[in-house]
């Protein structure tokens, strides 16, 4: 499976940084604490990884409250419980429960079913939804794997992959006109995945089904291409924009979950 040029991806995550930079410097901290087994302070960090002392200080807290770290009383950190649960023959079950903790968490703040899906052996795979009595989850009257053209979640999918690797999909799942809104031109489809900004939601107004709008945003971890995503009713629609921006501020917690 196929990426995005890597000197363009680059270049954006450079330009405007996002879940998956906040990411890589996590790790870049939980790597320096373990080189430091007595502990390591925020100040040491920063002057260590070349990054703001107040950035450091903020990430620190938070892998605390997740148990990835362990404050000590004279201000250092060293590794925390959850850490060492990980390398247990629990992790995958620990990894799936925490990343159902965080959907969940973010369907109460957003009130809107959250979808969490990866692209997976050339199919758009939808592997949780999180949703509630005041936040239904859009009903699938047609298979997520076909609607990659028209649904949020596809398009943030397909917008990860290279150009043959979209065609090669499109090649598979033609474009089909769901609603009158649907897109059904291969090449303007194509060209708006490419100008698509990495960092900006991918939305969809009722392309995929009547009365519902979505948006997603990408969480991809290594060569896993992945995304989370919400949908809502049409007549809440005005809550979307908002609602995308703070999906996409959400999306390091789950992305790191994923990258542990």
């Amino acid at each position: 499976m196929a990426t995005r040029n890597s000197s363009r991806q680059t270049d954006r995550d450079q330009a405007a940084p996002g879940p998956r930079s906040t990411v890589q410097r996590t790790l870049r901290i939980l790597e320096a604490v373990d080189r430091r087994p007595c502990g390591a302070t925020a100040a040491e960090l920063a002057r260590e990884l070349r990054l703001p002392v107040e950035v450091v200080r903020r990430l620190l807290r938070s892998l605390a409250r997740e148990e990835y770290l362990q404050p000590l009383d004279d201000g250092g950190y060293v590794l925390g419980g959850a850490l060492a649960a990980l390398g247990q023959g629990s992790r995958e079950q620990m990894m799936q429960s925490r990343l159902l903790s965080r959907l969940a968490s973010l369907r109460d703040e957003l009130g809107a079913a959250v979808y969490f899906s990866r692209y997976q052996d050339g199919e758009v795979s939808v592997d949780a939804v999180v949703d509630g009595p005041t936040a239904p989850s859009v009903h699938e009257w047609v298979d997520f794997r076909a609607t990659g053209h028209a649904s949020a979640i596809g398009k943030c999918l397909l917008g990860q992959l290279d150009h043959d690797a979209r065609r090669e999909h499109l090649s598979r799942h033609p474009v089909t006109r769901f609603t009158s809104r649907t897109m059904v031109d291969d090449d303007v489809l194509l060209h708006r995945l490419d100008r698509q900004p990495a960092t900006v939601p991918v939305l969809d107004l009722q392309e995929y089904a009547l009365g519902t709008v979505c948006a997603a945003v990408p969480v991809t971890a290594g060569a896993s291409v992945g995304c989370l995503a919400f949908s809502l009713p049409l007549q809440q629609a005005y809550r979307l924009r908002d609602a995308a921006e703070t999906l996409a501020a959400r999306a390091a917690p789950v992305l790191l979950a994923l990258a542990l």
